[in-house]
């Protein structure tokens, strides 16, 4: 059964981010709390989203998969983002990692999302030939950038006053 996540949820999902982490070889990058996941999730403003895979014979909790909304200039329209999609060890083979893949593109088909984007690591052969076994395109073409720690502080020292109504400039 695919379902979303309830508040009650988070502890579960908490755990599963930090199994993820442990598995990606990651574990201490993976520091978000319970509170930061209430508020992200089930806040004024939610940041994201979670669909909750269960198993249909014990009711336990077999994986997520978390996503946002994103926008492409190139088609002006809504896209989504899959942040993460685990599966745990022991429930693995069974379909839910299928279930919340078709979840998220029914999903799309209802909201007019034109893409579906998501990143797996280059070393992680076994859920590439999953997604390979799905059609999913991949973009070798692109590569990731990410700004974070000092580098993205100091370039933030050398901004200009934003005067429009942007996210994080104290307006709207």
């Amino acid at each position: 059964m695919i379902r979303a996540a309830t508040v009650h949820d988070i502890p579960e999902i908490r755990a599963m981010i930090r199994e993820l982490a442990d598995y990606e070889r990651a574990v201490e990058q993976a520091r978000a709390t319970e509170e930061q996941l209430r508020e992200a999730l089930f806040g004024e403003r939610p940041a994201a989203y979670v669909l909750i895979a269960e198993d249909d014979g014990s009711g336990e909790t077999a994986g997520f998969a978390l996503w946002f909304p994103r926008f492409s200039t190139w088609t002006g329209t809504r896209g989504m983002h899959l942040e993460d999609l685990y599966v745990r060890p022991h429930a693995r083979g069974a379909g839910h990692g299928r279930a919340l893949l078709a979840a998220l593109a029914a999903i799309c088909t209802r909201s007019g999302y034109e893409r579906f984007e998501w990143w797996v690591l280059a070393w992680n052969r076994p859920t590439i030939e999953f997604y390979t076994s799905l059609g999913v395109e991949f973009l070798d073409e692109w590569t990731v950038c990410r700004l974070s720690g000092g580098p993205l502080d100091e370039l933030a020292a050398t901004a200009p006053a934003v005067g429009e109504r942007a996210p994080g400039s104290g307006r709207g």
